[in-house]
């Protein structure tokens, strides 16, 4: 059976109070695709990395997207009306900033897919921690592993300066 259509804004207005940290979104849609809706402020330094491509909207205000590609710190600006396509398998923080809004797609996974959360060290970008796992639910199982994170100081050093990460972004404006 077909879904009806989601008129936007006036959902926005009804369920706003769903976009709340530390994950900030809503899946509308998660038959064939993936669609969620997603607020700020969010505040964390963990890069996802998703075997499937992702879809960029910005619907209200910007965003920045942090992506590592070949290996290189990269900071991407999406603004309102904007939208961008990240690739498969590309290390990748979306920073959104207080009362903006987006849409992000993805694909479904399959089932032998592995999703990782990657923290680097701000002092050398070194790689500090990894955790893999099989995307099942979003909101739960990002949460959790980045509080295991979190509460382990051991996990959130960097081996090759000592340097401890920082579990919240610094210093970072909106484009």
């Amino acid at each position: 059976m077909l879904s009806t259509p989601l008129n936007l804004p006036k959902w926005l207005e009804e369920n706003s109070h769903l976009l709340k940290p530390p994950v900030n979104n809503y899946c509308v849609y998660d038959e064939h695709v993936t669609v969620m809706i997603v607020g700020g402020p969010n505040a964390r330094s963990d890069f996802h990395i998703n075997e499937t491509a992702e879809w960029f909207f910005q619907y209200r205000g910007s965003m920045l997207l942090k992506v590592v590609d070949n290996g290189e710190h990269q900071d991407i600006p999406i603004r309102e009306g904007e939208m961008f396509l990240l690739p498969p398998n590309t290390p990748h923080n979306p920073v959104r900033f207080a009362d903006t809004v987006g849409i992000v797609l993805e694909q479904k996974r399959p089932k032998e897919s592995v999703d990782r959360l990657r923290w680097y060290c701000q002092n050398d970008g070194e790689i500090v921690y990894e955790d893999a796992f099989h995307m099942t639910d979003l909101g739960t199982q990002i949460k959790a592993a980045v509080n295991a994170v979190k509460e382990d100081e051991e996990k959130r050093t960097c081996k090759k300066c000592g340097q401890l990460v920082d579990m919240v972004p610094k210093n970072v404006v909106p484009p």
